[in-house]
C-alpha cells in the first residue's frame, strides 16, 4: 500500500477540521503521518486496514476518554503520551478535556510488518497482537514520533528516506513490546550486525548514480540483500551516519555543484534534489551553510 492510498485515513476517521500538516504530497511509501489539533468529542466510526499510532507532540494536560470495543479508558495527555489502534477498529468515541493542540497519528499498514520490512516473517503474529490497548509511554516511539513532526513542518532533500526509515524502526517496537523477549534478541543481533565492504560499495553507487532521483529505504535494502531495519541499522555501523543523512549531505554537495551553474534555476534545482518546492529548498540549504542558495551562487560564480 503507498501513501496514496493511505491519505485518506484521518479525513475519514477525523475530518479536515484541525489538520494542521500531512505527509500526503511527500511521496512516502508505507507510511502516512498527519499532525493534528483536537478538541471536544470525536465520533470516530472509519474502520481502516493499517494500525494507528497517535503520539501527543506538544502536551496539554488533557483528560482523553476513549471508549472501543465496549472498555473505557481514561489517561492525562502528556508530551510524548502514546495510544495505539489496532487495524479494522469498527468504531469508538474520544472525549476531550481541553484542547489537543498537537497529536501526531501515524498510519503503518500490514506491509510495516512484512519480511522485507523487519526482517523476519512476523506479520500474522503482529498483527493478532496488536491491540487496542490505554495510553502508554516510549522514549523511542516518542523520538520517532519527534522526528516525523520536524520533517512534516520542515522537509529535507532526504526525508522520505528519513519516513521510511522511521517507519520501519517504529514497527520494530511494535513487534518488541508486543511478542516479548525472542523478538527482543532477534532485533538485538540485528542492531550489531554491520554491512560488509562488497554490499556497502553496491548501495554506496547506487545513491550516487541516483542522488536526482527517487531514493527509498526499500530500494537500498534490496540491494544490500536486507530487510529494511536490518539496512539502516547496518548502514550506520558501516558508514557511520543513517542512511538519510548520508543522501542529505551528497545532495547538499550536488546542490552545490549545480548552483555553480549560473543557468540552472533555482526551482529547478530544488525539484531535481526532490524537494517538493523552492521555499523548502532555500530554508534547508541555508539551515547546512548559513547561506541561501542564491548567495551561494553569487559567492561561487563570477
Amino acid at each position: 500500500m503507498n501513501s496514496t492510498h493511505q491519505g485518506t485515513h484521518g479525513l475519514e476517521s477525523y475530518g479536515a477540521c484541525g489538520l494542521l500538516a500531512s505527509s500526503a504530497d511527500r511521496g512516502w511509501s508505507d507510511i502516512t503521518a498527519e499532525l493534528r489539533s483536537h478538541s471536544g468529542t470525536i465520533a470516530w466510526k472509519s474502520p481502516q486496514p493499517d494500525t494507528e499510532i497517535c503520539v501527543d507532540v506538544r502536551g496539554s494536560g488533557s483528560v482523553v476518554t476513549r471508549e472501543r470495543y465496549g472498555i473505557t479508558d481514561r489517561s492525562v495527555s502528556e508530551r510524548g503520551t502514546i495510544w495505539l489502534s489496532p487495524p479494522v477498529v469498527e468504531q469508538g468515541l474520544i472525549d476531550l478535556s481541553d484542547p489537543l493542540p498537537g497529536m501526531l497519528h501515524i498510519y503503518l499498514p500490514p506491509s510495516r510488518f512484512s519480511l522485507e520490512s523487519v526482517g523476519a516473517a512476523l506479520a500474522p503474529s503482529v498483527m493478532v497482537s496488536l491491540r487496542h490497548e490505554s495510553s502508554s509511554r516510549d522514549p523511542l516511539v516518542a523520538e520517532i514520533a519527534y522526528a516525523l513532526v520536524s520533517e512534516l513542518q520542515r522537509e529535507t532533500s532526504a526525508g522520505r528516506l528519513l519516513a521510511e526509515t522511521l517507519a520501519s524502526s517504529l514497527a520494530a517496537r511494535l513487534v518488541q513490546n508486543h511478542l516479548g523477549k525472542p523478538c527482543q534478541d532477534f532485533f538485538a543481533s540485528v542492531a550489531r550486525a554491520g554491512l560488509d565492504r562488497r554490499r556497502l560499495a553496491r548501495v554506496l553507487d547506487y545513491i550516487e548514480a541516483n542522488l536526482e532521483g527517487e531514493l527509498t529505504v526499500g530500494r537500498l535494502a534490496s540491494i544490500a540483500c536486507l530487510s529494511q531495519f536490518h539496512f539502516a541499522r547496518a548502514f550506520k555501523a558501516a558508514v557511520g551516519r543513517s542512511p538519510h543523512r548520508y543522501v542529505s549531505v551528497r545532495r547538499l554537495e550536488r546542490a552545490k555543484e549545480l548552483l555553480g551553474e549560473r543557468e540552472q534555476p533555482l526551482a529547478d534545482i530544488a525539484l531535481r534534489l526532490r524537494f517538493s518546492c523552492q521555499a523548502n529548498f532555500t530554508r534547508a540549504f541555508r539551515q547546512a551553510t548559513g547561506q541561501t542558495p542564491a548567495q551561494y551562487r553569487r559567492s561561487v560564480v563570477a
